[in-house]
């Protein structure tokens, strides 16, 4: 059986609650059991640098993490569970990527464009208060992920941009340098759960609205009873559409209970029974973890000594890794034979035009054509549906650019040459493989 590599971050800048739970941490678990996965976690703190200038805030949120993921069940023994900063390849693979990545695939990154949008709203210089290292966070994305060769990546639907934009740079360093990296896909699972909080809105730390993960008994039960609802009375039937209670209790009981807690919806129960339901119920799940999360959270040495065995075991991967690609980029030994070429032969079979489907922030779906260097040849429109932008890339494929001259936006400096040179040499490349 083929082995697919998994990979997910998690950035130490807050406290799990309940929506990670639920969202993140739970799935990712249960995936990490399944046959044929190696699994890589890693505790995102030199993304935390970031978003955050409080230390003492990153080390216990480093803690309270590692802690909470290894209550709820993940087991370090099964999968490669590590601390990004104990890992100097990946600042290293950040460097040599950053020198294969053009500025202006950088300019597009969503993030960087909504700050210098905030700032033009606001009459500000369009680069105040931007840092170097929210500018350069997709690079550092990209090295976390082509440092492991990771196959598969899960994400929500706001970072599917950082995954095309790993793959961009890993093909460019791989049309220089030789096949090196693995090009990874964005795994978007559509049914992940995302729950209210405590005003109804998205659970986030942003709002200020969540329930930790692991609150005492007590704390929980209070924070649970601040929860938003109307102001029906008891005997009055409620509506579950909306409800954060029900949504949240949905996401932690059996389907048969959800049904019941649905019909007494309908039967007008009390919104203090219902509260009391719902704790019972997240407190049933929550507590056999709460214990041993106490444990470990009161036992700082014994997470830190997984962390450390967690990089032991990445770094068996990563060091030759980047031995391998500093020699690739001739940062070698002067004693090395210097008599190779230039560019490896393997770079041949990565110099072809491509395609890339990607989804951008308005909900629309996208294609773009470029040539082997990443120059780009054709940039369509939006597409209400991914299919349709696939439709129409293999109408441009079969029949040339005036079959879907409508749905293409202008692109400056490229002749119509170009972009039929480049059509020609991804369908001799079919062909050819085609015929092997």
């Amino acid at each position: 059986m083929s082995t697919t590599r998994y990979l997910t971050g998690i950035t130490t800048t807050g406290t799990p609650h309940l929506g990670n739970y639920v969202g993140s941490i739970r799935p990712s678990v249960a995936a990490s059991l399944t046959p044929g996965v190696q699994s890589f976690y890693f505790l995102a703190d030199y993304h935390a640098l970031i978003k955050c200038e409080d230390p003492v805030r990153i080390q216990r949120s480093t803690l309270e993490i590692a802690a909470s993921w290894l209550a709820a069940g993940l087991n370090p023994e099964h999968v490669t569970f590590y601390r990004q900063s104990d890992i100097p390849e990946i600042p290293e693979l950040t460097w040599l990527l950053t020198c294969v990545t053009g500025k202006g695939v950088l300019n597009r990154a969503h993030a960087y464009k909504a700050s210098v949008d905030k700032n033009t709203a606001a009459g500000r210089e369009q680069d105040d208060g931007v840092t170097a290292g929210l500018f350069m966070y997709p690079v550092l994305m990209a090295a976390d992920i082509l440092m492991f060769k990771a196959h598969k990546v899960p994400v929500g639907r706001d970072q599917v941009q950082h995954i095309e934009m790993a793959r961009d740079m890993g093909a460019s360093f791989n049309h220089l340098y030789g096949e090196h990296f693995v090009l990874p896909e964005a795994a978007i699972d559509e049914h992940v759960a995302t729950l209210p909080g405590l005003d109804g809105r998205k659970m986030s730390k942003s709002y200020d609205n969540t329930i930790p993960l692991f609150s005492s008994r007590d704390h929980l039960k209070k924070l649970i009873g601040s929860i938003l609802t109307d102001s029906r009375a008891p005997g009055e039937p409620k509506d579950t559409e909306g409800s954060a209670l029900f949504q949240i209790y949905q996401a932690f009981a059996t389907p048969d209970e959800t049904e019941t807690l649905r019909r007494a919806y309908a039967d007008g129960i009390a919104w203090g029974d219902a509260k009391q339901m719902l704790f019972e119920r997240v407190d049933q799940v929550i507590a056999p973890m709460r214990a041993q999360y106490d444990e470990l959270i009161h036992n700082p040495a014994r997470i830190e000594q997984t962390l450390l065995a967690g990089a032991e075991r990445a770094r068996t991967l990563a060091t030759p890794f980047i031995r391998d690609l500093r020699a690739a980029v001739g940062l070698r030994s002067l004693v090395q034979g210097t008599t190779t070429a230039a560019k490896p032969a393997k770079a041949a079979k990565a110099a072809l035009p491509s395609f890339k489907q990607y989804r951008e922030a308005d909900g629309k779906f996208y294609f773009k054509l470029v040539d082997a260097d990443g120059r780009l040849l054709v940039q369509s429109t939006g597409f209400d549906a991914p299919k349709e932008a696939g439709q129409a890339i293999a109408r441009l494929q079969r029949e040339g650019v005036a079959a879907v001259a409508g749905q293409l936006a202008a692109v400056e400096d490229v002749a119509d040459a170009d972009v039929a040179a480049a059509l020609a040499a991804l369908a001799q490349a079919a062909a050819a493989a085609a015929s092997t």
